[in-house]
């Protein structure tokens, strides 16, 4: 993490302070955009099947992908059609909007997408123009809902649901605007979503990260046995809770090394702990695997949801009439 995002997570220090003043002109910039959109200066476009926005007011580490991983089997699971888009942030695709499937590799699709495609059977499109991701998905594929991955402040896309996940630990870190803190919105944003998700803690709208298993990244098989100790290496946003899992699976953690989110590896970022067992989580898992050793191994974690989760998405859908059963 940079000086910058360290401090976020920190009491207000002089850092904070002198970023406020930018703060206040992201605030004024996003406070206009999001009013010419709620006022019709500025028109959303409507997709032609319901939108579900996950996102969150923060910038990274909330735990957002393990739960539309969790998502869309759920919602598969009522006996909805399913389709994922998202911007693809880090992606070099060779044009988009970009249809990511198991064929498609890590450096086309960014980490985030390529895991969502490699686990859920769905389409998932990528592009910084969601209007375009969505007419792909209308040529050629049909379906009753489209996830929104990260779309909270995407204004120029109509959504029908919108799910806000924040992190049950870290909340809103100093509880400022970009760059003095982490928000990208004011908390009382939350006010307005249709259900703000907790990711851990107690709270009844609640999901927890079950450990599934440690994973080879060579053979992406479980190992049923693994080094007891070894280097935990992750590019995330909070790579604290990955490390404190590890802990919890009884892994002594020799030493850590943490670059920043979406970070692209090379063989280079491994040399020093040539020696040691390498953990990491399967984000990072993905980038690896073209040039990764035996002695590697991803942990998987599955969002498990509350029951009271599961109804309250179960009843919006049908507010919404996007869900007609039971």
């Amino acid at each position: 993490m940079s000086t910058i995002e360290k401090s976020w997570y920190q009491n207000k220090s002089l850092l904070t302070l002198l970023l406020l003043p930018l703060s206040a002109l992201f605030w004024a910039l996003s406070t206009l955009r999001r009013w010419s959109f709620k006022v019709g200066l500025s028109h959303a476009f409507r997709a032609h099947v319901p939108v579900i926005v996950v996102g969150n007011i923060g910038i990274g580490g909330n735990g957002k992908t393990p739960f539309v991983l969790w998502l869309v089997p759920y919602l598969r699971s009522l006996g909805l059609e399913v389709a994922v888009i998202s911007r693809g942030y880090g992606s070099k695709a060779p044009y988009y909007p970009f249809l990511v499937t198991r064929d498609s590799t890590v450096e086309e699709a960014g980490d985030e997408p390529f895991l969502l495609a490699s686990r859920l059977d769905c389409p998932v499109v990528i592009g910084a123009d969601r209007q375009a991701s969505c007419a792909l998905i209308k040529k050629r594929y049909k379906v009753d809902v489209i996830i929104s991955d990260d779309g909270l402040q995407h204004y120029k896309m109509h959504r029908d649901i919108e799910l806000c996940v924040v992190d049950s630990q870290r909340r809103f870190g100093n509880g400022c605007l970009i760059p003095a803190g982490p928000l990208r919105e004011l908390p009382s944003r939350l006010n307005s979503v249709d259900l703000v998700v907790e990711n851990g803690g107690d709270a009844p709208l609640s999901y927890t990260l079950m450990q599934t298993g440690i994973y080879g990244v060579c053979n992406n098989k479980l190992a049923e046995q693994y080094p007891q100790q070894g280097v935990a290496i992750s590019a995330i946003g909070n790579p604290q809770r990955f490390e404190n899992s590890l802990r919890a699976l009884g892994i002594k953690i020799l030493d850590t090394h943490h670059f920043r989110d979406h970070h692209a590896y090379t063989v280079a970022d491994f040399k020093a702990y040539a020696a040691h067992a390498i953990f990491m989580t399967e984000k990072d898992a993905v980038k690896c695997q073209a040039f990764a050793r035996d002695n590697w191994y991803y942990l998987r974690v599955d969002a498990k949801p509350s029951e009271a989760l599961q109804s309250s998405i179960k009843q919006i859908l049908k507010q919404k009439e996007i869900y007609h059963g039971v």
